[in-house]
């Protein structure tokens, strides 16, 4: 089974960025608690801060990946790009976010990718992560 890690706008960042809303774990903290909690399954691991770079990354893992694990940052709110480039792709994509977007800003209340996503995981910082993987592998098995 492989799954794609696919990280957006300054997750690069964190550990550093705000970390009263978005923990003091990296990216690597993350990427590395994802890989010993799985050792089984293979991951790829992108992150970038370009919309198209993410788009391609989609594009290019619809025929050797069987599912993603996705956090779109700001994107989330108003790419119609990506939410099209989700729904295109046909492998089960799970959304996640390390705060609470509901408990925050109201412009960051909607996400314009969760109805291409077969579900989204929100505010339980990188544990979010573990769940949604387990969550893909349930979906994949199924």
């Amino acid at each position: 089974m492989k799954i794609l890690i696919l990280q957006g706008p300054n997750l690069n960042l964190l550990g550093e960025r705000e970390p009263a809303v978005y923990g003091k774990d990296t990216l690597d903290d993350i990427h590395k608690r994802i890989r010993e909690t799985f050792p089984e399954t293979g991951f790829t691991f992108y992150q970038s801060n370009h919309e198209g770079a993410l788009i391609d990354k989609l594009h290019e893992v619809r025929k050797t990946h069987q599912g993603a694990v996705f956090n779109p940052g700001a994107y989330t709110h108003y790419s119609v790009a990506l939410r099209d480039a989700v729904a295109s792709i046909q492998i089960p994509v799970i959304e996640v976010h390390l705060s609470n977007i509901f408990a925050r800003e109201e412009f960051r209340k909607h996400s314009v990718l969760t109805p291409a996503c077969k579900g989204m995981i929100c505010g339980l910082g990188a544990e979010g992560y573990i769940l949604a993987v387990r969550a893909l592998q349930a979906i994949i098995h199924k």
